[in-house]
């Protein structure tokens, strides 16, 4: 089994446990070598509520890095707020809770999206 299907097969478990609804919408996360992604869903209605990347202007031209991660949390927090979204379930795509991932989480929290 490569890199991929193994990443595959664990966000298939967090899936199954994991469900966003309009009250309180999954975030999730996705990263490549070059960028991160994260969107905030509803699976109820099948739609994306917010979303940043660090592919944006404001960020391309920084390397991919945790501090460059935490801005796109930052960035999807403030979505999040206008959005009037408050509360999110936190889907990590599969990836281990550390690194990038781990710093996007908290940039969110500490922009006060409860999770």
């Amino acid at each position: 089994m490569g890199r991929r299907e193994a990443r595959d097969r664990r966000h298939s478990r967090v899936r199954k446990k994991v469900h966003g609804t309009a009250a309180r919408p999954r975030l999730a996360v996705y990263k490549s070598n070059r960028y991160i992604y994260a969107q905030i869903i509803d699976d109820e209605g099948g739609r994306t509520l917010a979303a940043a990347s660090s592919q944006e202007k404001s960020l391309r031209n920084k390397t991919l890095s945790i501090e460059s991660a935490a801005e796109v949390g930052k960035l999807l927090a403030d979505r999040a707020g206008d959005a009037d979204i408050a509360e999110v379930v936190f889907d990590r795509g599969g990836y281990p809770f550390h690194g990038r991932v781990k710093a996007l989480a908290d940039a969110v929290r500490e922009a006060g999206v409860k999770f």
